[in-house]
């Protein structure tokens, strides 16, 4: 088989790929094949990988993520300060940015922006809505802003980069009912980003301009012109795409895909050590993951050296909650390995102690590897008498499903990436302030690990903080609310005339920043 594989690359590349960009007049568009939709682009409403590498290239915000490691630099904020205490911060903003429709960026915009998001209490909301309100958002002058916690808040820095900043009379001209813009926000943007929507096609395109008087300027020259998002859900379908010239840059290869295109020419993998997590998480508060016993068996029972073979070596299996390149993280003694006697001790405490049962595994609709992990559950789980039902699920449907205990299914495979480079990052996605988001579907609740939580991030010292990360990260291995699985090596697949891509650990799976791309061909 793999030799048919090998010949029918050979056929594909024998034939003289187009380039992949497209050109519009002298501007040359990207063309970026991806398997997710983007189904709304509201800063303040939702994020995953596709939605905000749109909502970036859309918006500004005060601060921005670049580089690895991650590096906070200067975006709508030229320069902050903080008090001692961590509580006040003031941001002072650049005098020249301007939103698409012209108007200015105010310290106005970035209230109205904060405001937005802390009162829709969706997206980002989260990260600061315990610690900041509404009322203490002070406009200290057309280009100051300041911002007083309630209580001291540590990784208070870290999630701006996430808090994009809104045009308040473009938003509040298309509100309908009271909804501060949401419907009109879905799949229009007020923003001040380098690229503006030209085309908005649901489910099927998504195409954006870049703006040439974009206020910040560009890095290149070559600048991309554009980019065209084209949905495209199967992993051969990507594969082909990048190797005829039609896709400039395609995300989530499998790994012998990912591996084949890597030796072909005018293809370049670029590789690198992510921070991006894979579980399986099981809900423990419904059917029979409910049981910690039962979840401590499927823990054991499951074949871990497969993930690395399914990532052809590409990846480590983790050794802890957090991410090894977490700041905090430490490896935890007896992490759960395969171990078919442990699996059944375990089994034998559970109210399942003869199996029986049939957990459900849900997956994204495509995704190779994720498919091919349901088929080592089946494989492992039977010899404890457990069937495991595979359903596969376009990525949207599955953040719905995982939003509540009642449709949460026993087992979800799940990415998740840091949104922070701060730990609490990781450890709030244990925390209760995380139900109904998609890397909380294990709904983990322990009152005694939430209050832990809650110290470390309202802690200043971080030689203070640091024990009580590392009690986390034992506290919730020992509840083993999901598989705890591995950390893929993060790759792309693209042409090799796309030029200018940098690489942030803090970015999700198959997000890229458009900003830096530029396009030289040959």
């Amino acid at each position: 088989m793999r030799v048919l594989v090998t010949a029918v690359l050979a056929v594909l590349v024998a034939a003289a790929p187009a380039p992949g960009f497209e050109r519009a007049g002298d501007r040359k568009i990207l063309v970026f094949a991806g398997r997710q939709e983007v189904p709304t682009i509201d800063p303040s409403v939702k994020y995953d990988w596709s939605i905000r590498m749109a909502q970036q290239s859309l918006y500004d915000a005060l601060v921005k993520y670049v580089g690895n490691p991650p590096e906070i630099v200067p975006w709508l904020a030229e320069k902050w300060e903080s008090s001692p205490d961590a509580r006040t911060w003031t941001f002072h903003l650049v005098k020249n940015a301007r939103f698409h429709n012209g108007d200015p960026v105010t310290a106005e915009a970035v209230r109205f922006s904060f405001a937005r998001t802390l009162k829709l209490n969706q997206g980002p909301a989260w990260t600061l809505s315990e610690f900041l309100k509404d009322d203490d958002i002070k406009v200290v002058n057309e280009h100051t802003i300041q911002f007083t916690l309630n209580q001291s808040y540590s990784p208070f820095l870290s999630w701006l980069p996430w808090w994009y900043v809104m045009n308040p009379k473009q938003v509040l001209a298309n509100e309908q009912g009271g909804d501060l813009g949401q419907k009109w926000l879905t799949t229009n943007a007020a923003g001040s980003g380098p690229f503006r929507i030209k085309r908005w096609e649901q489910g099927v395109l998504y195409e954006l301009e870049a703006l040439d008087n974009y206020w910040k300027g560009w890095p290149s020259k070559d600048h991309i012109g554009g980019v065209i998002y084209r949905i495209v859900r199967e992993s051969a379908a990507q594969r082909a795409a990048v190797i005829r010239g039609e896709a400039d840059i395609v995300e989530g290869l499998s790994s012998d895909d990912f591996d084949q295109v890597a030796k072909m020419p005018g293809i370049v993998v670029p590789t690198f050590p992510g921070m991006t997590t894979f579980g399986i998480k099981m809900n423990t508060q419904k059917g029979a993951t409910k049981d910690l016993n039962l979840r401590k068996a499927v823990c054991h029972a499951f074949d871990y050296d497969a993930l690395i073979k399914i990532y052809n070596g590409n990846a480590v299996l983790q050794t802890s909650p957090f991410p090894n390149a977490t700041r905090g993280y430490v490896p935890v003694s007896g992490i759960y390995r395969q171990d078919l006697g442990k699996a059944k001790e375990f089994l034998s405490k559970s109210a399942y102690p003869n199996g029986g049962i049939e957990l459900e595994y849900v997956y994204v609709q495509g995704l190779e590897e994720e498919r091919k992990m349901g088929l080592v559950l089946i494989d492992n789980l039977q010899k404890l008498n457990i069937t495991v039902k595979m359903v596969p699920l376009i990525w949207p449907n599955m953040v719905g499903r995982g939003a509540k205990v009642e449709t949460s299914p026993d087992m979800m495979a799940v990415f998740t990436t840091p949104l922070s480079s701060d730990p609490d990052a990781v450890a709030f996605q244990y925390h209760k302030g995380s139900f109904g988001k998609y890397y909380a579907s294990h709904f983990y609740t322990n009152d005694a690990v939430w209050a832990l939580i809650d110290r470390a991030r309202t802690t200043a010292r971080w030689e203070e903080r640091a024990p009580l990360y590392a009690d986390i990260q034992r506290r919730i291995t020992a509840d083993a609310p999901e598989i705890f699985g591995m950390l893929a090596n993060r790759r792309w697949a693209m042409r090799d005339h796309v030029k200018g891509f940098v690489f942030s650990p803090v970015r999700f799976t198959g997000e890229v920043d458009l900003y830096p791309l530029a396009i030289v061909a040959k």
